[in-house]
């Protein structure tokens, strides 16, 4: 698809999106996330509208966006699969709406779910910014389909 191969010329971070539903984690990786307001503090993440994070993310009604750094480039390939995501060996701990935010996240916003967008074949979830931090390292990042990171 030509629209796929231009923008795969625009570098984007990396993030898995997590929640917590039906009593067990869920993730996937996702890099149509951008920050949108500041006042009030709001993210957006688009979401295919035929994948179960859609499911999820509607009804726990909360998200958190986990960075990744070029050390988690095995987690990107993990939750960007179909199917359930394992969880096992991952730290992590329940931020502020419970959902998962990964300990060695380079950054992590965790957000209540404010509106939902129709986009084509996928969903915009707005969020509103409830909790966030910053760690330690240098970001993932993916450009004409291959991952890699930032020189310096």
């Amino acid at each position: 698809m030509e629209q796929r191969r231009i923008m795969g010329h625009f570098a984007t971070g990396v993030t898995v999106v997590t929640t917590w539903y039906e009593d067990k984690p869920h993730g996937m990786t996702a890099n149509a996330v951008a920050s949108l307001s500041l006042d009030p503090p709001l993210v957006l993440v688009s979401v295919d509208v035929k994948a179960q994070m859609n499911t999820s993310l509607k009804a726990s009604a909360c998200f958190a966006v986990n960075i990744l750094t070029v050390e988690q480039e095995e987690l990107s390939v993990r939750f960007a699969k179909h199917g359930p995501k394992d969880f096992s060996d991952i730290a992590y701990r329940a931020g502020t709406t419970g959902s998962p935010v990964f300990e060695q996240a380079l950054a992590y916003v965790d957000c209540r779910v404010t509106n939902i967008l129709p986009g084509g074949d996928h969903d915009i979830f707005i969020g509103e910014i409830v909790a966030g931090g910053t760690g330690e390292g240098r970001p993932l990042v993916f450009y004409e389909g291959q991952y890699g990171s930032l020189s310096g």
